[in-house]
């Protein structure tokens, strides 16, 4: 995590040379994250990854060598410290759930605002996990199919307010749709945190996504 006057490190990789530019000028003129490489393959950024260890590598879904889901995958096997963040071009939810499942830091889609692009780099280098919410509701539907019915862990109710969660809604909108106080909901949201190991919603949804409790 960067100090209060720390640039964020960042290796950004696309295979796409406009698309890139056009990123690495809205990260750099953010004045808060300095740009340490980039990279046009999979091989590419994962060299980049290993060399400069970056807080956040910003890495295209798709691109030739090594996709952004396999560049993930190798990242967490190697132990690397770096978060990633991937962008995408397509709003296909089961790749949303297969990349934060796989270890991904976040997900944003290529036509987002450039500054929305620059937020998600500052969210994820402070711990924090990016779902965009074009895309909360198909993966609220990948998260219904995929969550087991068995298992001690959460409870039913931790696990409805886990797939609200989901859907990008909020405390008091988790509490008007089940009847509940917002209170209540509370409750059962920090139980739902403590048990996860997490401190908001967003980094719920992936830990769950991660652990056994989805497959």
């Amino acid at each position: 995590m960067a100090g209060l006057n720390e640039l964020i490190s960042v290796v950004l990789a696309d295979d796409h040379p406009l698309f890139r530019e056009g990123v690495r000028r809205a990260l750099t003129s953010s004045g808060r994250i300095q740009v340490l490489a980039e990279a046009e393959t999979g091989r590419e950024a994962l060299k980049a990854i290993a060399e400069h260890r970056p807080q956040v590598a910003v890495v295209d879904v798709q691109m030739p060598d090594l996709d952004g889901i396999a560049v993930v995958r190798a990242v967490v096997r190697d132990g690397l410290a770096t978060r990633v963040l991937l962008l995408t071009a397509f709003e296909d939810s089961s790749l949303v759930f297969q990349a934060i499942q796989e270890g991904a830091s976040g997900y944003v889609l290529k036509d987002a605002p450039r500054a929305k692009i620059v937020e998600a780099v500052a969210q994820v280098a402070a711990g924090g996990t990016v779902i965009p919410p074009e895309l909360a509701g198909g993966l609220a539907g990948e998260i219904r199919g995929r969550l087991k019915d068995e298992g001690p862990l959460l409870t039913e109710r931790e696990r409805q307010v886990l797939k609200m969660f989901a859907e990008g809604m909020s405390i008091p909108a988790v509490a008007g749709r089940l009847f509940l106080a917002p209170s209540t909901v509370k409750s059962h949201a920090q139980r739902l945190y403590t048990k996860l190991g997490v401190s908001d919603r967003a980094a719920a949804v992936a830990e769950a996504m991660r652990r056994g409790l989805l497959e």
